[in-house]
């Protein structure tokens, strides 16, 4: 989702790869609740991070915990800023109802979307840090 708002929201000015510590095949309910907002992630491909091993970053931003703790190393002068926002797929296990579990993919699209809003500014501010 992350990928997804930054190429739209803020595409101009951010070139954003996106990788996991666990390559998955694209979260169906986060596809759906993207399309509901307008986004088409249908077409991006979970990669693991070791995929972009050789590639130069200037940020890498980790969403959620358990990518931050196990982040791989990045060469060069990459600045990281972890911003943790709930993981959709853990949260939703637990749904009583498909409505209640894509109600916590909503909220945290929503919140990952207030975050990318706030790019390339809040990189700058926190990868100072």
């Amino acid at each position: 989702m992350a990928e997804g708002w930054t190429r739209r929201l803020r595409g101009d000015v951010i070139e954003p790869s996106s990788a996991g510590i666990d390559a998955k095949p694209v979260d169906l309910r986060a596809v759906a609740v993207m399309a509901e907002a307008g986004v088409d992630i249908s077409g991006q491909r979970s990669k693991h991070a070791d995929e972009l091993s050789d590639v130069t970053f200037d940020y890498v931003v980790t969403v959620c915990d358990a990518a931050s703790e196990r982040c791989p190393f990045f060469p060069g002068p990459v600045k990281r800023v972890h911003v943790g926002f709930d993981d959709p797929p853990r949260i939703a296990a637990n749904a009583a109802s498909e409505l209640e579990a894509l109600a916590h993919y909503r909220r945290v699209r929503d919140e990952i979307r207030a975050f990318v809003q706030t790019l390339p500014e809040r990189l700058e501010t926190e990868g100072a840090a």
